[in-house]
């Protein structure tokens, strides 16, 4: 599968099928400062990715006035 990281941008090639947890987990990365997208749709942490998904992973980021 394809991933394309943020912060900073890069992309990865990794075989699948792996579910979104054990690629974070393989990533190091945490899945409460992360957001998967799958074919612009948010993906849960218990869904399979295939092979042939092509995967972006984005940093969470909050903010706002008080």
């Amino acid at each position: 599968m394809q991933v394309e990281l943020r912060n900073p941008s890069r992309t990865m090639e990794l075989e699948g099928p792996m579910a979104v947890t054990a690629l974070l987990a393989r990533l190091s990365l945490n899945r409460e400062s992360v957001l998967v997208i799958r074919d612009g749709t948010l993906v849960p942490g218990d869904a399979m990715l295939a092979d042939s998904d092509r995967v972006e992973i984005r940093s969470v980021i909050s903010g706002g006035s008080l």
